[in-house]
């Protein structure tokens, strides 16, 4: 199986090179594609107007180019360009901090796998909590390959991912993995008010992201009880007529 392996964190970050050892040590194939620099909550933007420079970054096993440009790019690039054979699937992560719940519309990670899903791939995002310790993060790097391995060889819509959210729990005191539906609960976050002597008024966004307790059932509410959590996602539809109905819309 290639690889094609990318995240928001850029590349070098710990949690994409615990993949890329993770996919050699089952014999997988890796061209890893990643930013240049830090590139959290691009979502799924993407560069019309500048150069995208793809450097050479040094892997032990397989290729690596870190690109000046957001995580949409990378994957562009890294399918249509610098792979230098077909990419059987892309895997975004493993991203420091969750991306479950509203977090996945703000998400590079995420959008950088849904750019594969657009390019007719099989595709990850994957991500665990932002204390997660590097046994933790090797722990999941493992899980998402051999997820990846039965994950490929399913059928799947263009526009749906799969992304898989781990809690900062040990391996051994994890609980098994369970699909679940996006949180929807927000943000409680604010921003302060200051002044700059020279060019007036602006706002600084508030550490912390508080956010509104977790639906019941959804994935960041089995994140919090120390699940593994699963979610196919993707381009919203009324599934079916009843539902477009239900609208009232005329």
């Amino acid at each position: 199986m290639h690889i094609l392996l990318t995240n928001d964190d850029g590349a070098g970050a710990k949690g994409i090179m615990a993949l890329v050892r993770a996919a050699v040590r089952r014999g997988h194939e890796v061209t890893m594609c990643a930013p240049r620099h830090q590139q959290s909550a691009a979502g799924h933007r993407f560069t019309l107007s500048e150069p995208l420079f793809a450097n050479d970054y040094p892997l032990e096993h397989g290729k690596g180019y870190a690109v000046a440009g957001a995580p949409a790019d990378c994957v562009r690039i890294g399918v249509q360009k610098v792979a230098e054979k077909p990419v059987d699937i892309v895997i975004s992560g493993i991203n420091e901090g969750y991306n479950a719940g509203i977090a996945t519309h703000y998400s590079g990670t995420v959008g950088a796998a849904m750019e594969g899903a657009f390019h007719n791939l099989h595709a990850i995002a994957v991500s665990i909590h932002h204390k997660a310790t590097q046994e933790m993060i090797d722990h999941l790097a493992d899980y998402t390959i051999r997820v990846a391995e039965q994950y490929v060889q399913k059928p799947h819509k263009r526009t749906t991912i799969l992304n898989i959210n781990a809690p900062c729990v040990e391996p051994s005191q994890l609980k098994e993995p369970v699909y679940a539906p996006l949180d929807t609960a927000f943000y409680l976050d604010s921003y302060e008010k200051r002044t700059s002597p020279r060019a007036g008024d602006y706002y600084w966004l508030e550490s912390g992201s508080p956010i509104e307790p977790a639906d019941e059932g959804s994935d960041n509410w089995y994140l919090e009880r120390g699940h593994i959590t699963l979610t196919v996602m993707g381009n919203y539809t009324c599934d079916t007529r009843a539902e477009w109905e239900a609208l009232g819309i005329k």
